[in-house]
């Protein structure tokens, strides 16, 4: 038997092609957006380390005078508060006179009712608003003069007692002003020193290390400094005492030269040094914990001497002084905008309570920059 013919159709090899076509057309696709997408988004270059302690320190900087405006705000909402709760009983106290006042109309009004004569004399004691009577000339000629001064003296009282309730009003809006902005403020602080926590985390351990001798460093150059301040106020002294006459008067002045400031320097040191140890918190003004303004405030109470809270005022009370004629127990200011305080203890070196992570100890006036100092005294 003849063998039957197939009429399948030969497989046609070439139609692999398009899908050859498109795995290189992939491909390429895959090649192009990775090469787009490295070109859109680099990689950021890791900071230095001394781009890191510029950053940690200016964060811890502004840390700083965040807590100082957290202090201000503090301060004046705990003085708008007082000033809130005086105002609200001296209205309380008008309400009560007011109403013994009241009383008392009414109790003129009571007898004239039982004498018969009830027509407008009793109508304008009865009245919830006796104002609107008050100029009414027949009426007033009707009235005994007790009687004409006791309306005088309630129309007073309605006048004062609405002043002090519009002023205790006021009072209340600004005291909400300040909790508001002591809420800002503390909000700033914990961002602030969030950030700065978050960035020294994120140092290995040999980078941590590399840091610390940066601080060394520092505080070495700082040291240097106090040194040569220390042997340029020693020769001063030296030479000041060798041409003092043989008898002193003793007589001090205003600006803290003289023995009763000294008195009052070693009892503010004592309590500062008493302190050394205790560690930083913002907004605390002790006994277990002081920001910077919180310490030299304690201090110088301690000497008998009240100082106000923030930096910002503490730098105006007392008198000026320059780095070179420093004694110890002066107040020594830092940054451009004040937001740093520390105690002056003699030989270049001063006690403060530096920043949060650090408890209050003694260094160097010239670890961070100067802007001036203040002789409370």
């Amino acid at each position: 038997m003849p063998a039957l013919a197939s009429h399948r159709k030969p497989r046609t090899r070439g139609r692999t092609t398009p899908a050859v076509g498109l795995t290189t057309v992939a491909l390429a696709s895959v090649t192009l957006l990775s090469t787009q997408s490295a070109t859109a988004a680099p990689a950021e270059p890791k900071p230095s380390i001394k781009e890191v302690q510029k950053k940690v320190d200016a964060l811890y900087r502004q840390a700083g005078t965040a807590t100082q405006q957290y202090n201000k705000a503090k301060a004046a909402s705990a003085e708008q508060r007082s000033k809130v709760d005086a105002l609200l009983e001296a209205a309380a106290k008008r309400a009560d006179k007011l109403n013994e006042t009241r009383r008392e109309l009414g109790s003129y009004a009571a007898a004239q009712y039982r004498g018969g004569s009830i027509a407008p004399t009793a109508t304008f004691f009865l009245a919830d608003d006796p104002q609107s009577y008050f100029d009414q000339d027949q009426l007033m000629a009707r009235m005994t003069s007790r009687q004409q001064k006791a309306v005088a003296d309630f129309r007073t009282q309605q006048k004062e007692a609405a002043a002090k309730r519009a002023e205790a009003t006021k009072s209340l809006e600004t005291l909400t002003a300040s909790q508001a902005s002591l809420r800002t403020s503390k909000q700033q602080v914990q961002t602030k020193l969030t950030e700065a926590r978050t960035l020294l985390s994120q140092l290995t351990a040999e980078e941590k290390a590399r840091l610390a001798e940066l601080e060394r460093k520092k505080e070495a150059e700082a040291e240097r400094k106090a040194d040569e301040l220390a042997r340029q106020q020693a020769t001063k002294e030296k030479a000041a005492a060798d041409e003092a006459p043989k008898t002193n008067t003793g007589s001090g002045t205003g600006t803290g030269s003289g023995s009763g400031y000294s008195s009052k320097a070693e009892k503010v040191l004592a309590f500062a040094r008493a302190q050394i140890g205790k560690p930083y918190v913002w907004g605390a003004t002790g006994p277990s914990s002081y920001d910077c303004s919180g310490l030299t405030q304690a201090a110088w109470k301690a000497a008998g001497v009240g100082l106000p809270r923030t930096t910002w005022d503490q730098v105006k009370v007392g008198t000026r002084v320059s780095t070179a004629n420093l004694r110890p127990g002066d107040l020594v200011f830092f940054y451009d905008d004040i937001s740093h305080v520390g105690i002056y203890k003699g030989g270049g070196m001063m006690i403060h309570a530096p920043k949060p992570g650090a408890n209050v100890r003694e260094e160097s006036i010239y670890y961070m920059p100067i802007y001036g100092s203040v002789r409370p005294s």
